[in-house]
């Protein structure tokens, strides 16, 4: 049994966003080597969730794992999706918002529709839309619950060749921790929300970054590792490694200029994406889809 506070893993539902691949699939082995019922992987790569799901189904059992192909994109398909779900299991035990793209340019360079208004879409509306359709149901019985939102550092500190996704994780990270106390509040905190903020993995989503100085790349393992125990515990924020922690605190202490010069200079930070590339063969430095396809985030 898979047990911390009261919340059990065993004999739950868990559905994950973003799970063909990466980060997604292995939040998802996770679950069903913890006892998870059934495991929902959704993603827009229908052919790589396909092949995932089979393997995960002959390693735990084809009953406990089920593929959804939804673009989390997409607010109408999420919300059919969504529905759908409710209406042959119910509502999930645990929501993980896994699913994420990254574009690295300077922002001039971006175009509107496929790098703005995608990636804002992905990283945070998209999230946004489907807890907003299973919250109602994750609460009505009073339950425990759990909901995972896969942030990132970028969401703490500005950055450059990083503006686009660092505005959608900013986002991500204000709606995540407001939910977080409205739920405390109003609903006696029985769902609790997670945010978790990783700097650089070492997924491929982000080829060719270089962790700022004392900031390991971490290795998908080690940051799916954390994210899953501090969901477990029901903990507000889980920023990893301990530099992510130290750099908010620096910034929030020092004048901007001051700040610029210590980030740059001496971390290190505001060079960490010139040699970004992201995984190979993804449009505009996209790591392999997301919402898409997995998140390999950070």
């Amino acid at each position: 049994m898979s047990t911390h506070e009261g919340f059990q893993v065993r004999d739950a539902r868990v559905l994950i966003t973003g799970a063909a691949i990466g980060m997604g699939r292995l939040y998802a082995e996770r679950a069903l080597r913890e006892g998870a019922a059934l495991v929902h992987c959704w993603d827009r790569d229908a052919a790589q969730l396909e092949r995932t799901a089979t393997e995960l189904g002959a390693v735990h059992g084809v009953e406990r794992v089920e593929a959804t192909d939804v673009d989390v994109a997409d607010s109408d398909a999420v919300q059919a999706a969504a529905a759908a779900l409710l209406e042959s299991h119910g509502a999930p035990d645990v929501l993980i918002n896994n699913a994420g793209i990254v574009r690295g340019a300077l922002f001039w360079e971006h175009d509107v529709e496929r790098d703005i208004e995608l990636t804002m879409q992905v990283n945070a509306v998209g999230p946004m839309v489907l807890t907003r359709a299973l919250l109602p149901a994750m609460l009505a019985d009073g339950a425990p619950r759990r909901i995972l939102n896969i942030a990132s550092a970028a969401g703490t500190l500005a950055n450059p060749r990083m503006s686009v996704y660092a505005a959608s994780k900013w986002a991500m990270i204000g709606w995540s921790d407001s939910l977080r106390l409205e739920l405390d509040r109003a609903a006696g905190g029985a769902v609790k929300v997670t945010t978790f903020c990783p700097s650089y993995i070492s997924t491929g989503m982000f080829a060719g970054a270089r962790g700022p100085l004392l900031t390991p790349v971490l290795s998908p393992e080690v940051a799916t590792d954390r994210a899953w125990r501090a969901m477990l515990a029901g903990r507000p924020v889980r920023s990893t490694p301990w530099t992510v922690g130290l750099a908010r605190g620096l910034k929030g202490v020092l004048p901007v200029r001051a700040w610029d010069v210590v980030a740059d200079k001496v971390f290190k930070v505001y060079s960490s994406m010139d040699a970004f590339t992201g995984r190979p063969g993804a449009p505009g430095a996209e790591h392999a889809p997301a919402a898409v396809s997995p998140e390999d985030v950070r």
